[in-house]
Order: structure tokens, then C-alpha cells, then sequence
């Protein structure tokens, strides 16, 4: 039995809350917030396992600042060969 309750890492929660704040508020500084502090939590889980817990919440902001930029790159390419588009028929 343990003796002490499992603790949940404060940087998977940063990681999801930041992931959550990419889509809704702070959408390129959330996405890299929640990239960064998601792979340091997953590291830091991963070196105290037992102990530690919050590998889902870390996996959530990383797919969510992933995303987030992923589509936000996609946008801007997609505007760039847009106006391209158009200067070339202009």
C-alpha cells in the first residue's frame, strides 16, 4: 500500500491549460508554451513514474499546441500562394 498519494505534474497541467488557452486566446505563444512545457513534463513523469502522474494531460497539450500550429501554418501558406495566385492573374 502507499504511504503517500500520487501527485499530478504541475508542468502537464501548464501544458494543457496553455494547450486549451492556444485555441481560444493565445494561439501561436499557447501553442509553443504548451509544446515546451509538455515535453519537460513528460520527461520529468517519466523519471519519477510511480510518483508522478499527468502523462494524458502532458499527451493533450502537446497534441493541441501541435495542432494548433500545424493549422496555423497551413493558413499561412495558404494565404501566401493565395495573394501569390492573385498577383500572377493581375
Amino acid at each position: 500500500m502507499r504511504d503517500r498519494p500520487v501527485e499530478t505534474s504541475a508542468l502537464a497541467i501548464v501544458s494543457l491549460v496553455f494547450g486549451i488557452l492556444a485555441w481560444v486566446a493565445l494561439p501561436l505563444i499557447g501553442a509553443v508554451i504548451a509544446i515546451v512545457t509538455g515535453h519537460m513534463a513528460r520527461s520529468e513523469i517519466q523519471a519519477a513514474y510511480p510518483d508522478l502522474q499527468g502523462d494524458g494531460m502532458a499527451v493533450a497539450g502537446l497534441v493541441l499546441g501541435y495542432l494548433n500550429l500545424v493549422i496555423a501554418m497551413f493558413g499561412v501558406v495558404l494565404i501566401v500562394f493565395g495573394f501569390g495566385l492573385l498577383a500572377f492573374l493581375a
